[in-house]
């Protein structure tokens, strides 16, 4: 990665203001850039975490059901499933 730094003015919400003078207050950064920075870095390799999944088991998953002509489940029973699993996790 360049070590040059590039300014950009950007604009966001009160509350994510307040956020990042917080995490500055907190002493946990040092500056208003550094939680972007971070910040950036987190969404970056959370975007490549879902790339690969993607391509791992998405892709996998779908090949394996198109060459072994199954198919998957319904948005029903999906979401019935979801639904026990909810209201078992809930019950005890």
């Amino acid at each position: 990665m360049s070590q040059i730094s590039r300014k950009m003015s950007i604009s966001i919400p009160p509350e994510l203001a307040e956020y990042v003078s917080q995490k500055v207050a907190s002493g946990e950064y040092a500056s208003d850039s550094e939680v972007f920075r971070d910040g950036l870095r987190m969404l970056r390799a959370r975007d490549r975490a879902v790339e690969q999944w993607l391509l791992t088991d998405v892709a996998a998953s779908f090949d394996d059901r198109k060459k072994n002509g199954t198919r998957g489940v319904s948005a029903e029973e999906l979401l019935s499933r979801l639904d026990q699993r909810r209201k078992a996790s809930t019950a005890g």
